[in-house]
């Protein structure tokens, strides 16, 4: 069954859904990764017209952030202690190459800074590609621009007539050997998050995004400098609104650029230090759904700055569409509830997609009061 939606940049993939060298090995890529493009918006994104994108007070202060180092035999408790606390940390000793990440980032740069016109001749709209400020069908917009990636090698094999013309041969190797690499390690983080918990397999959720129906993608978003934001007395411009992944877990990087931000359980805004040597993880919604709410899926936004350009490149890893996205076994205490109504990643997709942004899309799938209370008992 073929399944279209309406193209957007929401962390959600629509449906249908060697040139240079990492320094560990990596899990076989089984597929030659496919871009699709799409113009969202053939507007230029610097513009200097600001009125139709919302701003906001910035952030006071700064969060420590959690801090795994994967060459340590204790990076599994640190790293369930995070999900549990912030839903966010970061990595260090992931022995990816920072002389090939910086070659990426170059590349990619190549091709935002081409002209508008040029950009926009990558039409007519298609699921996955390059898009401007227009983020979602329902009316959000941020001071961003991307190009969005899939990784599911059925996406072209149903319609090679999707083949794009235009985007660098180099960047597309360099992405496809980008997403084989961080997906290699998402797997490896998922499988000591399952130690750590005691899960029944090592693999429970680890297996969900290395298969080859997994329902993955891969984004580079681009924040313009906005010189505009000095006549806005003080407030910053939303370049990407709040918003929580709904996947299992994000892994991202960026340049040396402010303007991520995450919200905490206080639902206070606390800015990310910017750190281009690591790698970030986020909790997605599904995966709090799998430990049943002990992981928090963490609420984060981007902020444009006045004066430097931030490049950031996100693996959102997702689970195939038919798996029932449902508190793990292994995870749930004896005479524990579920949260959440069971679902599947394709019925949480539709509904996601009519959602704005900032919206609680779990609310919709979560039980009673009187269930959720009992099962907060029993832990």
């Amino acid at each position: 069954m073929h399944h279209t939606f309406a193209p957007f940049i929401n962390p959600i993939t629509p449906f249908p859904s060697q040139t240079h060298p990492f320094h560990f090995h990596f899990l076989p890529l089984s597929l030659s990764l496919q871009l699709i493009i799409m113009v969202v918006l053939s507007q230029p994104i610097v513009d200097g017209n600001l009125a139709h994108i919302k701003t906001c007070k910035a952030a006071a202060n700064a969060v420590a952030i959690p801090v795994v180092d994967l060459s340590e035999s204790g990076a599994k408790t640190v790293i369930a202690d995070a999900c549990r606390d912030l839903g966010f940390f970061k990595v260090i000793n992931h022995r990816i190459s920072m002389d090939f990440l910086a070659d990426m980032e170059a590349e990619a740069m190549k091709f935002f800074k081409l002209a508008p016109q040029e950009k926009a001749q990558f039409g007519p709209p298609n699921p996955f590609g390059y898009g401007s400020k227009v983020i979602g069908p329902n009316g959000d917009v941020g001071w961003v621009e991307y190009l969005l990636f899939s990784t599911n090698p059925d996406l072209i094999s149903r319609n090679p007539n999707f083949a794009a013309p235009g985007i660098s041969q180099t960047l597309w190797e360099m992405v496809s050997e980008y997403v084989s690499a961080v997906r290699e390690m998402a797997c490896s983080v998922l499988e000591m998050i399952a130690e750590e918990l005691e899960m029944e397999a090592r693999e429970a959720l680890s297996r969900l995004i290395s298969d080859e129906r997994s329902d993955s993608c891969f984004r580079v978003n681009h924040y313009p400098a906005c010189p505009e934001l000095q006549a806005l007395s003080g407030r910053s411009l939303i370049g990407f609104g709040e918003h929580t992944d709904p996947q299992i877990i994000s892994v991202l990087r960026s340049n040396n650029a402010s303007g991520l931000q995450i919200c905490d359980a206080d639902a206070t805004w606390l800015s990310v230090p910017p750190d281009h040597t690591t790698f970030f993880f986020i909790v997605g919604d599904s995966l709090q759904v799998m430990t049943n709410g002990r992981f928090r899926s963490v609420k984060h936004r981007v902020l444009a700055d006045s004066r430097k350009s931030r490049v950031s490149m996100i693996y959102f890893g997702g689970p195939p569409l038919t798996e029932k996205i449902t508190p793990l076994a292994g995870v749930m205490e004896e005479g524990e509830e579920s949260l959440y109504k069971e679902f599947t990643w394709c019925e949480y997709k539709k509904s996601a997609y009519k959602t704005r942004l900032g919206d609680n899309r779990l609310s919709l799938f979560e039980k009673s009061a009187t269930a959720a209370a009992t099962a907060a008992a029993a832990q």
